[in-house]
C-alpha cells in the first residue's frame, strides 16, 4: 500500500496524510513504547523493514515527538499533585514573557499553560506532601515576577491520567 510523503508543514495537514496502518502504529507506540519493531509490525500486519520505515517518517514529520519512560511519582516522592491558577498584574508581552521564562523553573512544575477566564496561567506542579510545597511556595512562587494572584489546588485523588492522545 502507498502512502503519501509527510512533508507538510501544520499538524493538522500532516495526520491528514495518516492512513489506517500510522494510526494503529501511534496507538500501540502510545501504549508501550518498549515493543520491540517485530514485535509492532506484527500487531499491524506490516513487514518489520516498512513498520520501521513507517516509524521513521512519523517521527521525522514531528508526528512523534519523543520516547519517554512514565515514572511512578509516588515511588520517587512526587506523589502530591497541585493546580496553580496565576493572574498576573499587567497583560503585556513583557510580563508574560518574563513570566514564562521564569515558570520553567519552578521545581516539580510539569505543566504551563496560558488560559483563558479568571487566570493567565494554569500550572501543574508535583511535589512530595504539603510541608515541601509549602517550601516551594515560600520559595520560588512568591518570587515569580508580575504576579498579582496565586491560588492553589491540591489533588486528592487521581481519577484519571493519560499521555494518550484520542483520534
Amino acid at each position: 500500500m502507498k502512502t503519501k510523503t509527510l512533508s507538510p508543514t501544520t499538524a493538522e495537514e500532516k495526520s491528514s496524510d495518516l492512513d489506517k496502518f500510522d494510526y494503529a502504529i501511534l496507538q500501540l507506540l502510545q501504549k508501550d513504547a518498549s515493543l520491540s519493531n517485530v514485535a509492532l509490525a506484527e500487531k499491524v500486519n506490516l513487514s518489520a523493514p516498512a513498520c520501521l520505515r513507517r516509524v521513521e517518517r512519523l517521527k521525522q514529520a514531528g508526528l512523534i515527538k519523543g520516547t519517554v519512560a512514565l515514572l511512578n511519582p509516588e515511588a520517587l516522592n512526587a506523589g502530591m499533585v497541585v493546580i496553580i491558577g496565576v493572574v498576573l498584574d499587567r497583560s503585556t508581552p513583557q510580563s508574560f514573557a518574563d513570566f514564562e521564562l521564569a515558570a520553567q523553573h519552578i521545581s516539580g512544575c510539569m505543566e504551563c499553560h496560558v488560559v483563558t477566564g479568571e487566570f493567565d496561567y494554569m500550572m501543574m506542579l508535583r511535589t512530595k506532601d504539603n510541608q515541601s510545597f509549602n517550601k516551594l511556595h515560600a520559595e520560588q512562587l512568591l518570587f515569580l515576577p508580575g504576579v498579582r494572584q496565586i491560588r492553589s489546588f491540591m489533588g486528592l485523588r487521581q481519577v484519571l491520567s493519560t499521555t494518550q492522545l484520542p483520534f
